[in-house]
């Protein structure tokens, strides 16, 4: 009984003494904040790109200004953040027939990945694919999708 007293008083004034010393910390314990899990990564994506998707005018694969900002903002989180692939996703434009628009957000979306490669993302990190109209969403647009 003696023993095991001695032991847990031991104990005691260990972890006490080590969280009264500047510069100890206990074993695994993380310095910065980590990300956990992909809605981590999407939601710190977001956060910090300040959005996932690109508008374009009817007609336009070009990137204006304000697109050039946010790509800019994703290429550097990407950067950042060399394990994670994204999925760039082109949209065509309403009324255009299942081809063009399919084209159109093809042209899009390549010329996103284009642009984020320029700026130093590495190639492999990115993958795109076209919807055209084939889904619900944003017409004239592009979005980065972290997966």
């Amino acid at each position: 009984m003696r023993r095991f007293l001695t032991i847990c008083a031991l104990a005691l004034v260990a972890s006490s003494a080590s969280a009264q010393l500047p510069g100890l910390r206990k074993r695994g314990a993380p310095t910065q904040p980590v990300l956990q899990g992909i809605d981590a990564l999407r939601a710190d994506f977001l956060t910090r790109s300040g959005s996932d998707t690109v508008y374009f005018g009817n007609g336009s694969a070009g990137l204006g200004p304000p697109t050039i900002a946010t790509l800019q903002a994703q290429a550097a989180w990407l950067r950042q953040h060399p394990e994670v692939v994204v999925r760039i996703e082109g949209a065509g434009d309403p009324g255009d027939t299942r081809d063009h628009a399919l084209a159109m957000g093809a042209r899009r979306a390549e010329e996103v990945r284009d642009y984020l490669v320029l700026l130093g993302v590495p190639a492999a990190q990115v993958t795109t694919t076209t919807w055209g109209n084939e889904r619900p969403g944003t017409p004239r647009s592009v979005t980065v999708l972290v997966k």
